[in-house]
């Protein structure tokens, strides 16, 4: 039997989810196990939001099965929401407030009385300085830090992050990856919805891809990414008759341009460490024997956008 400390923060099994006739959600189960960060990716429309609005029981799921810290995130929702923090994409503040004062009174309507000190939180966001500014006055990303701390005033044991970094600037994203990293330290676990794909990978411990309201694959960020497969690149100046040589494990992508054409090699299946340069023994033998020179060669690592452009690839 499950003990509450081995049982996952989240547990999402079969769940569907419509507006109407229109099914947003088609049947997708995965797990966030305590004290990780777990990433949900996905195009606009994929159904990420409408998962996150039954992980935080804005709504009922219409089937499946979900909990969340061993609880109905819709029907209990009462009892969890002291031990969750929720960040959305979008937050509602009052513009004439000052950002401490915004602080404090979010802090009176969640009555916990464990929350740190105001400008503890500030702090922690970077936002200290900005305390008796107004929140009208405040720019979309330091509007997005404010969302924050207000998330995470309470101290909660799940934080739910949606588009935590939309509208900052690449010094103010970073600054707040470091906070959800210390976060993360602290022992809170955190599932992120993100477009920045960057962000999945540098902070994500596990990660789901989603597109057309399934789940297309999902695994640590290194299981993802090996799906991807090495890159074989090249350009030629004139393409001989029959085009480039068949590799073992590979397949090959050719963009012609005039009598030329860029050549990708995406190497296929798990292979083991030095494969790609293995791959270039014959390859550059054919180049040899034809007399070509292979223009910008190089090997490239797949990437989790290798993975992402893809997913939704496939689908269409």
């Amino acid at each position: 039997m499950r003990t509450p400390h081995d049982r996952p923060a989240v547990e999402v099994d079969g769940l569907r989810q419509a507006y109407g006739d229109f099914e947003a959600v088609r049947g997708i189960s995965f797990t966030v196990r305590p004290g990780e960060l777990f990433a949900l990716l996905g195009t606009n429309g994929a159904g990420k939001t409408t998962t996150m609005d039954v992980l935080e029981g804005l709504r009922p799921a219409r089937q499946g099965d979900v909990r969340v810290l061993g609880l109905d995130p819709h029907r209990q929702r009462r009892r969890l929401r002291p031990r969750v923090g929720v960040m959305l994409q979008e937050g509602g503040f009052v513009g004439d407030l000052t950002v401490a004062e915004t602080v404090r009174v979010w802090g009176g309507l969640s009555a916990d009385v464990g929350r740190p000190p105001d400008g503890d939180v500030l702090e922690t966001v970077g936002l200290a300085g900005k305390a008796r500014t107004r929140v009208r006055q405040l720019s979309g990303g330091q509007k997005r830090r404010l969302d924050l701390a207000l998330a995470v005033l309470s101290r909660p044991e799940l934080l739910f992050l949606d588009e935590p970094t939309t509208g900052m600037d690449p010094e103010a994203r970073r600054d707040t990856w470091d906070v959800i990293k210390g976060l993360r330290a602290a022992g809170t676990t955190v599932l992120l919805t993100t477009h920045y794909l960057e962000e999945a990978e540098r902070l994500a411990d596990h990660l789901a891809i989603m597109h057309e309201g399934t789940v297309h694959v999902r695994g640590t960020v290194d299981e993802v990414v090996a799906e991807a497969g090495d890159r074989i690149v090249f350009r030629l100046p004139r393409l001989p008759r029959g085009g480039p040589p068949s590799l073992l494990d590979t397949t090959a992508e050719i963009a012609r341009s005039g009598d030329g054409a860029a050549v990708t090699y995406t190497l296929t299946g798990t292979s083991p460490a030095g494969r790609a340069h293995a791959a270039l023994r014959p390859l550059l033998a054919w180049a040899d024997e034809h007399r070509l020179t292979l223009h910008g060669l190089e090997i490239r690592k797949g990437t989790l956008e290798d993975v992402f452009l893809r997913v939704v690839g496939d689908a269409r």
